[in-house]
């Protein structure tokens, strides 16, 4: 486990059947797919790993069917793994006790799904104030602090309102609140907008910006929406039949894609967004005198397109100390956002 993980997982596997141990031990802990043919055997998600660092979030994406959320489900034992390890902070949660689960569960980890989950007949203070109630905190204590989550996610004002009576995007802003009502180090979300409408998702999607840069959660976050993942996330993993293809960057997974259904994936990624300037740049030509006037290196294409379309000569790129480090042209930049071809 890297020193600044605070989730690493490490070959895990989740397989469906009447013997799934029996079957991985069969072949070697390692079965391929004509075994998992023959024998009848669904292989849900197949020798895993990857780590996620402290305050950073990794998005999780795939097709319906790649198994996406029975990851996110064996990362938190909603499901128990066939093998494999979870290490949350150097400790494998897989061999913890029940109650020790529970305990983490209820101290260090958040949750949030799709459905919202919200108890009808509780208003939005009550469903708020829910998990700290299960943990036994006192009545006082536990609504202050569901008030300062709902004031966190903007619904003050509806404390007393149920579910029925909120749209799709305030449902979920409380299922939010609860889930950070605890205070959790980990939050794990499986697609928690994908029920909603585009607009709605949207703000959803800068709500949960703005509370990641005041609160620096740790984020496992599963969605089948490619611009979701660039939008939201630092690193992306793609999953294709119980297997992570690739966890990298986007703009890695764009330049640099693992393979043809990666490359599918980020077909249609809109290019100028993702790619930076420092990733397309050519070699600084010895010759020639350069000033400080010129593109910053870490900017995205679409941001210095106009200047360097606006004239024929290449373009400086510069470091963060503004110094020459390589030149970007009218054709690298359309060879990058349109095709090699492109002129």
């Amino acid at each position: 486990m890297s020193t600044d993980s605070k989730i690493a997982c490490r070959n895990v596997w989740k397989i469906f059947g009447p013997d799934p141990a029996g079957f991985l031990g069969r072949h070697g802990g390692g079965p391929g797919d004509e075994a998992f043919r023959e024998e009848g055997y669904i292989g849900a998600v197949r020798d895993l790993s990857f780590d996620v660092a402290a305050g950073k979030i990794v998005m999780i994406m795939g097709l319906s069917g790649s198994g996406k959320s029975t990851l996110i489900r064996c990362l938190t034992r909603l499901i128990e793994p066939t093998a494999g390890a979870v290490d949350f902070e150097g400790r494998d949660i897989l061999g913890i006790s029940e109650a020790e689960l529970i305990e983490i569960r209820r101290h260090r980890m958040g949750m949030v799904f799709q459905h919202f989950g919200l108890l009808p007949h509780r208003n939005v203070l009550s469903n708020v104030a829910f998990p700290l109630e299960v943990r036994g905190m006192g009545r006082r204590e536990r609504e202050a602090v569901a008030q300062e989550m709902i004031q966190l996610v903007g619904l003050e004002g509806r404390e007393s309102y149920y579910p029925r009576e909120l749209s799709g995007g305030q449902q979920q802003r409380v299922g939010i609140a609860r889930s950070l009502a605890i205070e959790p180090e980990v939050w794990f979300l499986d697609e928690p907008f994908s029920a909603l409408d585009p607009l709605i998702r949207r703000e959803m999607q800068d709500e949960f910006l703005r509370l990641q840069k005041m609160l620096h959660k740790t984020i496992v976050f599963i969605t089948h929406d490619f611009d979701e993942a660039i939008r939201l996330g630092d690193r992306i993993g793609i999953m294709k039949d119980g297997r992570l293809v690739q966890m990298a960057t986007a703009e890695e997974m764009v330049s640099r894609p693992a393979d043809d259904y990666v490359a599918a994936f980020t077909k249609n990624a809109p290019r100028d967004r993702i790619l930076s300037v420092r990733s397309v740049m050519q070699p600084l030509p010895e010759a020639g005198a350069w000033g400080e006037d010129g593109v910053p290196a870490s900017a995205k294409l679409g941001d210095v397109a106009g200047q360097v379309f606006a004239t024929e000569a290449p373009v400086p790129v510069l470091d963060d100390e503004h110094k020459p480090v390589g030149v970007i042209g009218r054709d690298a930049i359309a060879a990058a956002l349109y095709g090699s071809d492109a002129r």
